[in-house]
């Protein structure tokens, strides 16, 4: 079996996006880039900041409601069924619950081949890159930098804050069954 699922978790601001991008360049087929970012645009914005959906302090911690939840499995389950319709995805997440975000994604990507990469960036790399971007509440990339690893199995780990992503997605791609 060939990777049919190239899955990026990172805290916010460690690069995904840019690797996914990257990748979508250097791979020889045509690969779909989803984010969690995709999802979360597309949420009412009833769920975007609330105890029901996100929950988004001052600090940049954030709390996952029941809402979000509900429609999180049915993201899963929806990107699940595009794999196994024949579609090549890259997606990147934020697992703000380590071990157990794992845990869902997997449920849903049963008997597909994925590919587990961990995107690591030094905390205060992926602060810097949170302020000069200005579209996040300060201190998200800090608080998710390592929060987002725990307990978390990878087949690769790449590091952002030394190597730029069109190199990160040559490695990755180099990984490809």
């Amino acid at each position: 079996m060939t990777t049919q699922v190239i899955f990026l978790n990172g805290g916010s601001s460690s690069g995904k996006t840019g690797i996914a991008r990257c990748l979508q360049a250097v791979l020889p087929q045509p690969w779909l880039a989803l984010s969690v970012d995709t999802f979360v645009d597309a949420l009412p914005a009833a769920l975007r900041d609330s105890e029901e959906g996100l929950d988004i302090a001052p600090d940049g911690t954030i709390g996952v409601g029941a809402g979000f939840r509900d429609l999180e499995g049915a993201w899963m389950t929806g990107v699940a069924a595009m794999v196994r319709a024949g579609a090549r995805i890259v997606l990147d997440d934020v697992f703000l619950g380590g071990a157990e975000s794992q845990k869902r994604w997997l449920r849903a990507l049963n008997g597909l081949d994925v590919l587990w990469v961990g995107v690591r960036c030094a905390p205060a790399v992926a602060a810097g890159r949170e302020l000069a971007r200005g579209d996040r509440v300060v201190g998200m990339a800090e608080a998710q930098a390592e929060l987002v690893h725990r307990g978390v199995a990878y087949d690769l780990e790449i590091d952002t804050a030394r190597t730029e992503s069109v190199d990160c997605a040559r490695e990755i791609a180099a990984h490809l069954r």
